[in-house]
């Protein structure tokens, strides 16, 4: 064997691996990851989706990675690196938004939090972590800041789901009524004092996440706190397939699905979080070129009128035949009972009603353009 042979990278684990397994649930390889995809001892990613819909549920996010800027420049750091506006943003307040290649495509998704006056954290996703956290150490070199990279200092668990602030409720002292949703605060969380507590989601639900250190007990103990407290309301443990089915449902981005490096902002519809009144910022140039150059495609809903799921990476095809486009997520979606898709077509096939074709491996599979987010979370009753 060749010294210069590469050994593989060893599969990361969360605090929760042990706890995972002891609940019985399918573990898989997720971006280097070994993470439950979902848990058949309490029915499985039907049975998780579904209690997240109506209940609650809990998931392990800890494999989500976390960037301190801190500094007297911080602020002006944040408004280069990122295409949404945080000047306004008040300390205590999350905002949705992404780092951007010069080209107006996405290095990553993230959300900012203002944690203090000079103090931002971006939480971005675990498979472009090592490459996030370079590229903002790369692009902030000019400003008076601190980076740090807080990926494997937080157990992250997300409560999720309506019946979420119930079953938080009963393990904090913090007053969760008066967190907003993408509000954050600090508060003891089973007896750990000064622990981050977000209104913030990837499900389409209302739901918590919690910030707790990374310690295989005191994580362990966390966890088990959160299923004990959600007991009356059903809660269950949930897995990345339900995580995955929840978001699809909402219309929630998934980088290397509908965000990439080869994909801009106004094809990926996300132009409501981008800020471009803001002043300059990475990408900004060449998304003023690309929306004057005008559109070519479109991200879309898409609903089966076959029988058939179309499914990641499946092409899309006109009704005479002609490839136009390809699916980026698709699913059974298990709370709308309907076969579900996110596809990029051009523009021109983007109404709403019109019909096109998904080649479902070897079926041909009629589909028709429908409004998205799929599920929208319903309004409180006042």
């Amino acid at each position: 064997m060749s010294s210069e042979t590469q050994v593989a990278a060893p599969v990361r684990k969360t605090a929760l691996n042990a706890v995972h397994r002891q609940l019985g649930a399918k573990m898989v390889d997720f971006n280097g990851w070994d993470m439950p995809v979902e848990y058949p001892s309490v029915g499985g990613l039907m049975k998780e989706h579904l209690a997240v819909r109506t209940g609650v549920g809990v998931f392990d996010v800890s494999h989500m990675g976390d960037i301190r800027i801190s500094g007297p420049q911080a602020l002006e750091a944040v408004q280069h690196i990122t295409m949404n506006d945080a000047a306004g943003m008040a300390i205590g307040q999350c905002r949705y938004s992404a780092m951007l290649y010069p080209e107006g495509t996405f290095v990553d998704d993230v959300i900012v939090h203002r944690m203090g006056e000079e103090d931002y954290m971006l939480v971005i996703n675990a498979g472009t972590r090592e490459k996030d956290v370079n590229w903002v150490t790369a692009n902030t070199r000019q400003f008076d800041c601190k980076v740090e990279n807080l990926s494997d200092n937080y157990t992250q668990i997300a409560i999720q789901g309506p019946k979420g602030v119930d079953t938080l409720q009963k393990l904090t002292d913090a007053d969760l009524s008066q967190v907003k949703f993408y509000w954050f605060t600090h508060g003891t969380v089973c007896g750990l004092k000064n622990i981050l507590i977000a209104r913030t989601g990837y499900t389409a639900e209302d739901g918590f996440e919690i910030y707790v250190p990374t310690d295989e007990k005191t994580s362990a103990m966390v966890w088990n706190a959160v299923l004990e407290a959600g007991k009356e309301f059903g809660i269950v443990p949930c897995g990345l397939g339900a995580r995955n089915t929840l978001r699809l449902e909402g219309k929630l981005p998934l980088y290397g699905h509908e965000i990439s490096e080869a994909i801009n902002v106004w094809e990926a519809g996300l132009e409501r979080f981008l800020k471009m009144e803001k002043g300059d910022f990475i990408g900004r140039a060449a998304l003023d070129l690309a929306k004057a150059e005008g559109i070519k495609r479109t991200l879309v809903g898409l609903e089966s009128v076959d029988r058939g799921i179309p499914r990641d990476g499946y092409k899309v095809f006109d009704l005479d035949g002609k490839e136009i486009g390809y699916v980026t997520s698709g699913s059974y979606a298990p709370f709308l009972k309907r076969n579900i898709a996110l596809a990029y077509v051009p523009i021109e096939q983007s109404e709403i009603g019109h019909e096109v074709c998904v080649q479902c491996r070897t079926t041909p599979v009629k589909c028709k353009v429908v409004p998205t987010p799929f599920y929208k979370r319903p309004k409180k009753q006042s």
